[in-house]
């Protein structure tokens, strides 16, 4: 791993661990062991790292999205949505988007990128709903319902567990006929 990836992977882990108030400097060259000279040699700057960070946080979350996506479109539509809840760990750091969400209350770059990830999930999810519903419409309220239940899950304190997480989306496919 390099330098600059040890700096972003460490600002993912302040961000999640506590907050987007840790994601500053002096508290992360402590956390990487490193010199506030390195991170100015990979960085311009507080605003050029939480920008990269942003970005990488994004890019992880749009090439995870589509892994599951290639791997989901070998199974029946039905077998792919009952796989969803044992993906949710992979899918969705409960930590890390309930931190990117508070980041994003007050940071606009931070909000942009919580839109345009929500947008990726959003489409992953009515992707897999346009399977087994032929109106657009319809798929994407169903889709809505996976999506939101993530993020509310994800906001609750203390979250929910994978347990209960699993029984609220096994609920989903029986939905079915009624969509």
């Amino acid at each position: 791993m390099s330098t600059r990836d040890l700096w972003l992977s460490a600002g993912a882990a302040a961000l999640a661990d506590e907050g987007p108030d840790a994601v500053r400097i002096d508290r992360l060259a402590v956390r990487v062991g490193l010199s506030k000279g390195s991170f100015h040699h990979h960085f311009s700057g507080i605003g050029g790292y939480r920008a990269a960070l942003l970005e990488r946080l994004e890019q992880m979350q749009v090439a995870l999205l589509g892994a599951v996506s290639t791997e989901l479109a070998a199974l029946t539509p039905v077998d792919a949505l009952r796989s969803l809840p044992a993906r949710l760990d992979e899918l969705v750091d409960a930590d890390l988007d309930r931190a990117l969400r508070a980041w994003a209350v007050g940071h606009r770059e931070a909000g942009d990128t919580v839109e345009r990830i929500d947008r990726a999930r959003l489409e992953f999810l009515e992707a897999l709903w346009r399977r087994v519903v032929a109106d657009p419409s319809r798929a994407h309220a169903a889709a809505l319902l996976p999506h939101l239940l993530l993020i509310g899950a994800g906001s609750v304190h203390p979250p929910l567990d994978s347990a209960s997480r699993q029984a609220l989306f096994d609920l989903l496919p029986d939905l079915l006929p009624h969509v």
